[in-house]
């Protein structure tokens, strides 16, 4: 059976999408059977990182609402072909009903390793049905004071539903400590109150990997962060920085 994990982040622009796509290549990369299932009705956005935004014929709506079976709704990565992909649909008002997401995962589940779940940003009903299928959850925040508080929030109630299996991943950090609009990473960390699992490194070459749909450069150190991370879900020790 999957391990369902959520990623999510406290408002838009943390970077957590982007967090998805490489973190789940990462376990792809362990031998690992992956899907992301996008949630963000109206904002589909994994197909781009993920290379196949002109393959995406179905989505979840269609799947959900029996228009197709879900293997045809099942894109896989252009540039890791074992990652797949079930995408959002571009109908805003779409939000599956708890019991059909929990059906859809439940059917899923037999295929694969993990089935992580991109939700929308901030709270609201996609969230709530995302949170009540989820064993766990990755916390995505960039070191600024209103990224952090508003992932503070998020992770309270994460705690409130019992998903005590709550990491942080910090996302976007510069190169110089001077440069954060917060003290240091332990702020980001006792604020959001949950264990850092991940750091990602402000790189250039990630934010243009994602934009053309590619892979990370196995040089760079966002890919080495993320194989890190994946690590990490995976009960492996590796140590973390301290900025």
């Amino acid at each position: 059976m999957s391990h369902i994990k959520l990623v999510t982040s406290g408002k838009g622009g943390a970077g957590k999408s982007t967090v998805c796509v490489y973190a789940a290549a990462g376990l792809v990369r362990r031998g690992r059977r992956v899907l992301l299932l996008e949630m963000d009705a109206g904002l589909r956005g994994l197909d781009i990182p993920l290379g196949v935004s002109d393959r995406t014929v179905f989505d979840m709506a269609d799947v959900l609402e029996g228009r197709c079976e879900p293997v045809k709704a099942i894109v896989e990565c252009a540039w890791i072909p074992e990652l797949h992909l079930m995408p959002a649909p571009l109908d805003r008002g779409f939000c599956p009903r708890t019991q059909d997401l929990a059906r859809l995962c439940r059917g899923l589940s037999e295929y694969y390793d993990y089935l992580l779940i991109d939700t929308p940003a901030g709270l609201g009903v996609g969230f709530d049905v995302s949170l009540s299928v989820a064993h766990s959850a990755l916390l995505v925040v960039t070191p600024d004071p209103v990224t952090v508080r508003d992932a503070s929030s998020v992770a309270a109630l994460l705690f409130e539903r019992e998903l005590s299996d709550t990491k942080l991943v910090i996302n976007r950090l510069p190169p110089r400590p001077k440069q954060m609009l917060v003290p240091d990473l332990d702020y980001c960390i006792d604020a959001v109150g949950a264990q850092l699992i991940g750091v990602i490194p402000e790189e250039r070459e990630l934010a243009v990997s994602a934009a053309k749909g590619r892979e990370l450069p196995e040089a760079s150190p966002a890919r080495a962060a993320f194989r890190r991370i994946a690590g990490r879900i995976e009960g492996e020790y590796s140590p973390l920085p301290v900025h």
